[in-house]
């Protein structure tokens, strides 16, 4: 069993960066885990998943060169360093785990999500 906890949305001007966190509990090294997100009256989408080590990493065209997945197994930690963001990038951010790398659906554990607002 594994819960995730997301921080670090908020507001920010177009142009400008955010850090996302997603604190873990559980057997965190033993998962992938992803970023998704979900726009208003859309479906979510995929964004970006890192193994299990957190050698290889893998994007949404729609977020590479401009957003940055990493892990800290020590600290049961994920991070999404986005930068240049842009209008379209605001959704809701969730991280999740699973076992399967690379994958943009097989998922077991979800986090309840951080909004991401970018203005114009």
């Amino acid at each position: 069993q594994v819960q995730l906890v997301e921080s670090g949305g908020g507001l920010v001007q177009a142009g400008g960066s955010l850090r996302l966190s997603c604190a873990a509990s559980g057997t965190f090294s033993s998962y992938a885990m992803g970023w998704f997100r979900q726009a208003p009256g859309k479906e979510r989408d995929f964004v970006a998943a890192i193994s299990w080590s957190g050698g290889r990493r893998y994007y949404a065209d729609s977020v590479k060169g401009r957003f940055t997945i990493s892990r800290d197994n020590a600290k049961n930690t994920v991070y999404l360093q986005m930068n240049s963001l842009k209008p379209e990038d605001t959704a809701v951010y969730y991280c999740a785990a699973g076992l399967i790398y690379p994958s943009t659906t097989d998922y077991v554990y979800w986090g309840q999500g951080t909004q991401v607002t970018v203005a114009s």
